[in-house]
């Protein structure tokens, strides 16, 4: 049972790398094209530097989430979506 176990581990670990990278990736696309689009609106600069702020932090747990670092790159990822979710609400 225990030997089932262990070897499943590293795929699980590569899932979970690749899982993180993929979302902070897309992520951070996101936030990037929000930004470009909100600053060519009426939007206060604000706005788009907190998705662009948000983005540069999705792209730093993309980095962290290849490297193995999951659990901190979700935090980042966390982060990162909130900052962009909180410099929305200043429109």
């Amino acid at each position: 049972m225990n030997g089932s176990a262990d070897s499943e581990m590293p795929d699980d670990a590569r899932r979970a790398r690749w899982t993180a990278a993929g979302t902070g990736t897309l992520l951070a696309l996101a936030g990037l094209a929000a930004s470009v689009l909100r600053a060519s609106g009426s939007a206060p600069a604000l706005v788009p530097a907190a998705y662009a702020f948000g983005a540069a932090v999705c792209a730093a747990a993309a980095a962290l989430g290849s490297r193995g670092r999951t659990r901190r790159a979700l935090w980042l990822l966390i982060v990162g979506v909130s900052v962009m979710a909180v410099g929305d609400q200043f429109d």
